[in-house]
């Protein structure tokens, strides 16, 4: 068990009525949430390596990306990714700034600058001679603390004609399906194709066509280039899902202002479920420490009361705590020792692929619940 007092944050998110993005108020620094024992890494997800296969073979057919090209990706994390540039013979570099991750990519031969990408890199870098035809920036833009800084990197650090692509939970369905553990510390803006849009301008970089993608309970791809050298035309649906913003009301206080109560019944009735479950005798364990996991537990006041334990594959993971709520995180041996009559699947974005890996627990009749976006208890 846990011998020292743990930390804590407030987890509030702000929304400018002026230029309608919205973020987290710090009370952490990004020093302190990715360091050197930072313990997410995207390869022990089957699901998330698929869609990034696919981006590369789709992205290499696209841009035409082969032997003299060069592919930098930020937050290239422990080389998921460039890993498929990598077997296409397509040079890349990643930007990584957590040891652990990056020390991973390394083993698979994969150059990694270690730090934190911003315009002061991306100068160093160009005068390196390592511009780039394509920046790949997953799940990043939202991780930055000074996104104007991060998104000039990408004007100093492209090539005229390159191209940059980022990936990013789509604001418009986190507040319509209140999708509230995707807000945690270590996001610290969420975004919108509006506010994005104002914000690669501002920086000299032009989008040129955008994504809709299923990530994340819905997240967009958004195609960029520089501004004053890129020769893409832009495609219509730029044009449309701004309007389809606008006509939602993105940019009226209005459009957020359900989301409390309806997030705050989410958190009752799951609390509500695990109450009943431990009433009735019966047991319960979690699957999957993910930072989402962590602010539903937190919200909903979730201890071992409740659930004992939390199961994840990541052995980094292993033999630590849930923050907040000090859960133990265990191997996979836990849940076929003890049999739980319900496993909370907390990353509910890799529903599908979970209740595949543990296919064996409807052995002993087990249920699978994710509490997001609704409660759902499956077989």
């Amino acid at each position: 068990m846990l011998r020292v007092p743990e930390r804590r944050y407030p987890l509030r998110v702000l929304v400018c009525e002026r230029c309608w993005l919205a973020q987290t108020e710090d009370f952490a620094k990004a020093h302190e949430l990715f360091d050197a024992d930072y313990a997410y890494f995207s390869s022990f997800s089957s699901s998330w390596l698929a869609h990034a296969e696919q981006y590369v073979t789709d992205m290499v057919s696209r841009l035409g990306l082969q032997h003299d090209s060069h592919v930098v990706e930020i937050g290239a994390n422990d080389g998921y990714l460039l890993q498929y540039f990598q077997t296409r013979n397509v040079p890349c570099t990643g930007i990584e700034p957590t040891a652990s991750t990056a020390a991973a990519a390394r083993t698979k031969g994969i150059p990694i600058v270690e730090g934190f990408f911003g315009s002061s890199l991306a100068r160093e870098l160009a005068n390196q001679a390592k511009e780039a035809d394509l920046m790949v920036a997953n799940n990043v833009l939202a991780h930055v603390p000074d996104i104007n800084d991060f998104v000039s990197g990408f004007r100093a650090l492209l090539k005229p004609e390159g191209v940059a692509t980022f990936e990013f939970p789509h604001l418009l369905a986190l507040v319509r399906e209140t999708l509230f553990d995707t807000i945690y510390h270590e996001h610290f803006s969420y975004l919108s194709l509006i506010t994005v849009d104002r914000i690669f301008t501002d920086r000299g970089l032009t989008i040129f066509d955008v994504e809709a993608l299923s990530t994340h309970g819905g997240s967009l791809r958004v195609f960029a280039q520089r501004s004053d050298t890129g020769r893409r035309r832009p495609s219509g649906k730029v044009t449309e899902l701004l309007a389809r913003e606008t006509d939602a009301g993105m940019t009226t206080s209005e459009f957020y202002a359900g989301f409390q109560p309806r997030a705050d019944q989410i958190r009752d009735e799951f609390r509500a479920f695990l109450t009943d479950v431990k009433r009735r005798g019966r047991t319960v364990a979690g699957y999957g420490a993910a930072a989402k996991g962590n602010t539903l537990l937190n919200y909903a006041g979730v201890g071992t009361d409740l659930i004992p334990f939390v199961v994840d594959r990541n052995p980094a993971k292993v033999g630590r705590y849930t923050p907040g709520g000090s859960i133990p995180i265990v191997d996979e041996s836990a849940l076929r020792s003890a049999k739980p009559d319900y496993i909370v699947i907390l990353p509910w974005n890799l529903k599908e692929e979970v209740m595949m890996q543990l296919a064996y627990v409807l052995d002993w009749k087990g249920q699978f619940v994710t509490a997001l976006p609704r409660l759902d208890i499956a077989q």
